[in-house]
């Protein structure tokens, strides 16, 4: 089974309604050339406003589902295209959240992924925005098949991609918000490995271009990368903004799990002291 799947690295267009449309005219060039999946960058609709801590940056907070997700719900629908949606979740006033929503191709909504690990470093303020999420590691059933999500920092604690791979993801998307300098070392390292490890396929999305808000020069580069840990077709552009559409031969799992029986071998009988605090 062949899956044509799509990523955006788009820059910070100055406004949230000029993004927002940036993204629907992505997701209908997508869908164009036979995209059924298509992937956002982290808080997609904003800038990555963790450069600095400025409560006024909390407006961009809205409901999950809410405007955003009903937008591209309708999206979706025209379009037949599953749609993975960061945004910038409020619960409720105070209670905020670096969420995931997730859009089948019929324009229903599917449920939301939480970002579970909070960086809080220079550049990366995140714990003055973000609460650690508390909705697990769901994987959700979609005209695509069953897919997972897990946000940028995430991808750096192996944990959370082995629950989504024991939850049955055959493909996991990872959109972010990278600057050049810090991680691009780690960029083409740490999702090949994986994918080869849980032995899916993962989507990895970077944003792109300078944003004044800070000093973050985000380096694009997204990128889809196979079960083998090989890319599949080239890695998108470092500095300009890049639609990513890529076929996913989701027959390769199967494959490649007969060939190495990780999840047969695992011994989670093993493994308590990794749990202990």
């Amino acid at each position: 089974m062949i899956v044509r799947a799509a990523l955006t690295q788009v820059r910070w267009t100055g406004d949230q309604e000029s993004m927002l449309a940036a993204h629907e005219t992505f997701t209908r060039l997508a869908a164009d050339q036979g995209a059924k999946v298509i992937c956002f960058q982290e808080v997609f609709n904003a800038p990555y406003f963790p450069q600095v801590e400025d409560a006024a940056f909390y407006s961009y907070a809205e409901p999950v589902p809410g405007p955003t997700t009903e937008r591209f719900a309708a999206l979706a629908r025209e379009l037949g295209i599953v749609i993975v949606l960061p945004v910038y979740e409020l619960e409720q006033p105070g209670i905020l959240y670096n969420t995931a929503a997730v859009i089948d191709a019929d324009g229903s909504y599917l449920g939301k992924y939480r970002k579970t690990h909070i960086p809080h470093l220079p550049g990366f303020w995140e714990k003055f925005y973000f609460r650690p999420g508390n909705l697990g590691y769901p994987v959700f059933d979609t005209a695509v098949g069953r897919i997972g999500v897990y946000i940028c920092y995430d991808r750096h604690f192996p944990e959370g991609w082995r629950a989504l791979g024991l939850a049955g993801a055959t493909v996991v998307f990872n959109p972010s918000a990278t600057s050049r300098g810090l991680s691009n070392y780690l960029w083409k390292l740490e999702q090949p490995a994986a994918a080869v490890a849980n032995e899916y396929y993962v989507g990895a999305i970077n944003r792109v271009g300078f944003e004044e808000l800070g000093s973050n020069d985000f380096y694009g580069t997204s990128y889809f990368v196979s079960p083998e840990g090989a890319f599949v077709g080239e890695t998108a552009d470092a500095y300009e903004e890049e639609l990513v559409v890529r076929d996913l031969d989701l027959d390769l799992l199967t494959e490649v799990r007969n060939r190495w029986q990780f999840y047969r071998d695992r011994r989670p009988d093993a493994y308590g002291p990794l749990t202990a605090p």
